[in-house]
């Protein structure tokens, strides 16, 4: 042990005069990267926009200098791949026929909008109400299935969105992870169902309005039509039930599993869904600094990136922008040319080192927009991903605070804990590890295609997914530092033999996606401390956590009467909120602990 130790104390000695030397032109290096891309002139390097197109020539120039080579399969360092860059409605419409009665139409996206992932086409069918269009699966605490009994086949589904409003908090959590609006329309479309009609009931939030197209970035449709319809077209259908839909959905939000969904005879409903789909080349960059010692055996390469996009100017994206600040460029510069910036320096430097595998510089596009980039890359393999020893992510590192730097999914492989003590004997963090690979990052991309990976993260901050987010907040020498530890690190993994074993690590339950989470509460989670709470970074600035007076620090360790030990608990008790209803919080602010009244929002 202690010839170990005496080895890595060495090993420091000798970095150390080149570290000194060399931190002012690294500093100056890294600032010049930044500054670049998260410029004006690239207008928040959106996916597929020209900015974002300029951020990857600028790269590919980066990688050239340092002698890297354009990977097979690449166009001079370039990838590209297809996307959607968006979904609007192109002119749906909704009529519907009465028996002895005159028929009534609407369109206009306030009346019927198509839902993004809707097929297109119409369809005149027979009209069935499914309640709430959910079915849990076996294995769950309870039973819940809004189709038990009915036959949907070759029918219109007409269902309300979200869940049952009066039922209890945990069955409350169990359904909203089933509430998503894809999820419903599928589970329609497997029994049969001919369209799916989503409606907003009286009694839930954002009450008979037509759902707004949320951004999706799927290529084609769902195998369904789907659309939402307003509470004037409801009224119109159940009008033929003979009751209003608010006296039905009250029943239904009781949770009572004796009342179920009903035909509604007497009645045939023409559904026209048009969606128009804007389709957009993104580009993921790729260079690799060939072996100067090639190790014998599998696998070859070792693999470094980084995204390079961001937000643009924040439209239908996930910004955190104030009301003074929307649609203004969300620059991007922790988030991530950050990144970027170190992936190339710790490029730069491994280019001079002795390498004993293939060292891969990915850059890539599409992670804001849910790691399309990284994802055409596994699935294309323009690496076979049994090929690649491991990969190593950076995802804002540019706000180092107190010495402390975060690496998340230590849990991918029992390789990583001792690569990452020997790099950091040199560069000295302050190092919290966090074993979850599961992260919203393109690290997750390889860690399911069976690859170890490693992602460095400084933190979150106020300035996350906003236009605040500029060059001259970056903390450089800080930047400069994480920069020489993921060179340090990249090359002992290059090095290792035999290479890093993949481990499986059993997902942990984060609760549903944006479609099922109907509640804003504007708190900004801190993802750097393993506390029991969860911790805040920031809150949205005229959100519901600051106007009760939340604030960054603040560790919230109650929310709704329920315990909350980590954002997973925080997850599972949003799930169940009641918009607009005010709900006790509990937070450790200094040691202290502060009651506070906090009234979630209903989430558009």
């Amino acid at each position: 042990m202690r010839t170990v130790v005496a080895g890595l104390l060495t090993l420091a000695f000798a970095f150390a005069p080149a570290m000194a030397q060399g931190a002012a032109a690294t500093v100056s290096t890294l600032r010049s990267h930044v500054e670049a891309l998260a410029a004006d002139e690239l207008e928040g390097r959106l996916t597929g926009s020209a900015g974002e197109r300029q951020a990857a020539d600028y790269i590919g120039k980066q990688l050239e200098a340092m002698g890297a080579k354009p990977l097979p399969g690449t166009d001079g360092f370039i990838q590209s791949f297809e996307f959607t860059a968006g979904t609007q409605d192109a002119g749906s419409a909704l009529s519907i026929e009465l028996e002895d009665k005159k028929p009534q139409s609407w369109q206009g996206t306030d009346h019927v909008r198509a839902l993004s992932f809707s097929d297109n086409g119409a369809v005149t069918a027979p009209v069935i109400f499914a309640g709430y269009g959910l079915t849990v699966p076996d294995g769950k605490d309870f039973s819940y299935d809004s189709y038990h009994g009915l036959d949907v086949k070759d029918k219109i589904v007409v269902v309300l969105r979200y869940f049952p409003e009066d039922i209890d908090q945990d069955e409350r959590a169990v359904l909203a992870r089933y509430s998503g609006l894809r999820y419903k329309a599928l589970n329609a479309r497997e029994l049969g169902a001919k369209a799916v009609l989503l409606i907003t009931g009286p009694t839930s939030p954002n009450s008979g309005e037509t759902i707004p197209s949320s951004f999706d970035t799927a290529l084609s449709g769902s195998g369904i039509i789907a659309a939402s319809a307003s509470g004037e077209v409801a009224d119109a259908i159940f009008a033929a039930h003979g009751e209003s839909l608010e006296k039905v959905q009250k029943g239904l939000d009781t949770g009572n599993p004796h009342l179920t969904g009903f035909d509604i005879p007497g009645i045939a409903l023409t559904l026209e869904v048009a969606v128009k789909r804007e389709r957009r080349q993104g580009h993921n960059v790729l260079g690799y600094l060939p072996a100067t010692e090639k190790t014998e055996g599998d696998p070859s390469y070792v693999m470094i990136g980084a995204h390079f996009d961001h937000l643009g100017h924040g439209k239908g994206l996930n910004s955190l922008a104030k009301k003074e600040e929307v649609g203004q460029i969300h620059n991007g510069a922790d988030d991530n040319a950050s990144g970027v910036a170190a992936v190339l320096e710790a490029g730069k430097v491994i280019s001079k080192k002795a390498r004993h595998r293939d060292v891969v510089l990915g850059f890539w596009s599409g992670e804001e927009m849910g790691l399309l980039g990284s994802s055409r890359f596994v699935k294309e393999e323009l690496l076979p991903t049994d090929r690649i020893a491991g990969y190593v992510n950076l995802d804002m590192v540019g706000r180092m605070r107190e010495n402390k730097l975060t690496l998340q999914a230590v849990g991918s492989s029992d390789a990583w804990p001792k690569l990452i003590e020997q790099a950091n004997v040199v560069v000295g963090f302050d190092i919290n590890t966090q074993d979850d690979p599961y992260l919203p990052t393109d690290s997750t991309s390889f860690y399911q295609a069976g690859i170890p990976t490693l992602n460095l993260f400084t933190g979150s901050h106020e300035d996350y997914h906003r236009p605040s987010d500029t060059a001259e907040r970056v903390n450089y020498e800080g930047l400069a530092r994480i920069a020489h530890f993921t060179a340090l690190t990249v090359q002992k993994l290059a090095k290792l033999d035999p290479p890093p074993k993949y481990e499986k690590v059993i997902p942990r339950d984060k609760g549903g996606d944006r479609d099922t989470l109907r509640a804003f509460t504007g708190t900004i989670p801190d993802y750097t401390e393993e506390v029991d709470g969860l911790r805040l970074s920031g809150v949205v600035g005229g959100g519901p956590a600051d106007t009760a007076g939340l604030q960054a620090g603040d560790v919230i360790v109650e929310f709704g009467g329920q315990k909350i030990a980590n954002i997973y608990d925080y997850t599972y008790a949003l799930d169940a909120v009641k918009i607009d209803v005010p709900l006790e919080v509990v937070v450790v602010r200094d040691g202290e602990r502060i009651e506070m009244s906090i009234t979630p929002t209903a989430r558009k």
